[in-house]
């Protein structure tokens, strides 16, 4: 790590602490040339494998944008938004994985998103799980009205 003041390219690490509930790490360094101390922040960053074999890093707002377009004209504000993104990233990076495969992460948001929204839900299931006849929503409809007020939906 350079120092950001005089550029010296070795400095030393004074303290080190978990940031952002462990997804990241504070580092209080001392650069020995000129003395002056500075700290970093040190994210993991976590990668999702698309399938055509690309990988990316994870967007937050990915996710979101993905999920404001399910909730276009439904009672859904930023900040529920907000939240589901939140929830959706901690639950793909309690995993511990380094590389999400993209289908994981549609499942991940499956589950946050049923409790927020059913409507929102169904139109995201109909793209994610590529609905193709009527059949197919009234499946998803008759699994909506049969589980309990906070369970997730099955993986398909």
């Amino acid at each position: 790590m350079h120092c950001p003041f005089c550029r010296n390219p070795d400095t030393k690490v004074i303290d080190s602490r978990s940031a952002d509930d462990g997804a990241a790490i504070r580092r209080r360094r001392s650069c020995p040339e000129c003395g002056k101390r500075f700290t970093t922040q040190e994210n993991v960053l976590l990668m999702v494998a698309k399938r055509s074999g690309v990988t990316e890093p994870f967007s937050r707002e990915k996710i979101i944008a993905g999920v404001r377009r399910a909730c276009q004209g439904r009672p859904v504000g930023e900040d529920a938004l907000a939240q589901l993104g939140q929830r959706v990233e901690e639950a793909l990076r309690a995993t511990g994985a380094a590389e999400i495969p993209s289908h994981q992460v549609g499942l991940a948001i499956l589950g946050p998103l049923g409790e927020l929204d059913e409507v929102a839900y169904l139109r995201f299931a109909s793209v994610y799980r590529s609905f193709e006849s009527l059949d197919d929503f009234a499946r998803e409809i008759e699994d909506l009205r049969r589980r309990t007020p906070g369970e997730h939906a099955p993986p398909r």
